[in-house]
């Protein structure tokens, strides 16, 4: 008996010390996270303009957008500087986890279905544990689903898809400065000629200056390496203004793209800001938030 009740307060006092243990394991996790500030608010909502920023939509929350861009303002009065004529993408983000997002889209263009995956695998923080940098992934395919231009050849519905991989790195160096890089692959199963690469590697850079503390300066621009494309497309430049109004951001801003998918502000633009063809376009993403799933401690 009394074997017995030593074995019991063995178990016991093994218990009691592994538990305290756990609790001051727990207890150090919870302090270091209080003593770790991470950075936010790097960009005002998950896109810079074209494509997208370091942000994530947060767990639960769904992130409806409409974005237009109209025709040339060179068109003039006759066209209402453009305002006539426009291309339209209606999309969904959702926000899975802090870290995790994906979403959905279609645009008008070529009737193109769109969707994403975006993962954070880094984030910028100091204090405990310091990092320099945000860094995401981003996996985006594409589907054409516009009526093949000949439906009496024998056409290969894989020459519809196109895929997108990219790595955001983006540092918040202040309260008004943010600078992010965007090495991209756009890859297009089927292309026009043989002189057009299937793989077209491209090097984005873009930024953001808060002007107050609704109003920011956005700012983009792709630089596509050479002998990838036909002569007649070129880089993509756009540049903006963010204003955010409780639960809407608006943004606004000028591009020399009508395109809002990876494959085609990339690697099908063919406008220009100075020189011929011009064709600066005027546009908008209107972005408004809604939570879906309230996190535990909101329930």
């Amino acid at each position: 008996m009394l074997n017995y009740l030593g074995a019991l307060l063995l178990m016991y006092a093994c218990s009691t010390v592994a538990l305290l243990a756990q609790n001051d394991d727990l207890l150090s996790l919870l302090e270091e996270e209080a003593e770790t500030e991470y950075a936010t608010a790097s960009f005002k909502t998950t896109r810079v303009v074209n494509g997208h920023s370091i942000e994530n939509v947060g767990a639960g929350v769904l992130d409806f957008k409409i974005s237009h861009r109209f025709s040339p303002l060179n068109q003039g009065l006759y066209d209402v500087f453009g305002l006539d004529g426009a291309t339209i993408r209606l999309g969904f983000d959702y926000g899975i986890t802090e870290r995790l997002m994906v979403g959905i889209g279609r645009s008008s263009k070529e009737k193109i279905f769109d969707g994403f995956i975006k993962y954070k695998v880094l984030r910028q923080s100091s204090g405990k544990h310091t990092m320099p940098i945000s860094l995401s992934a981003l996996a985006d395919a594409q589907i054409k689903t516009v009526r093949f231009a000949n439906p009496d050849r024998e056409n290969y519905f894989t020459s519809r898809l196109y895929y997108t991989f990219q790595v955001l790195l983006a540092r918040k160096f202040n309260d008004y400065l943010t600078l992010q890089l965007m090495p991209t692959l756009v890859h297009r199963n089927l292309v026009e000629t043989r002189a057009e690469k299937n793989d077209v590697y491209s090097l984005g850079i873009a930024g953001r200056v808060r002007l107050t503390r609704r109003v920011t300066l956005n700012a983009e621009y792709y630089y596509v390496l050479p002998n990838q494309l036909a002569s007649q497309y070129v880089n993509v430049f756009s540049i903006g203004f963010d204003v955010e109004t409780g639960g809407h951001v608006f943004q606004l801003h000028f591009t020399n793209s009508a395109d809002m998918t990876y494959k085609g502000f990339i690697t099908e633009t063919t406008d220009r800001w100075f020189g011929s063809p011009n064709g600066i376009r005027f546009g908008f993403n209107i972005s408004r938030v809604f939570t879906v799933v309230k996190p535990p401690e909101f329930r």
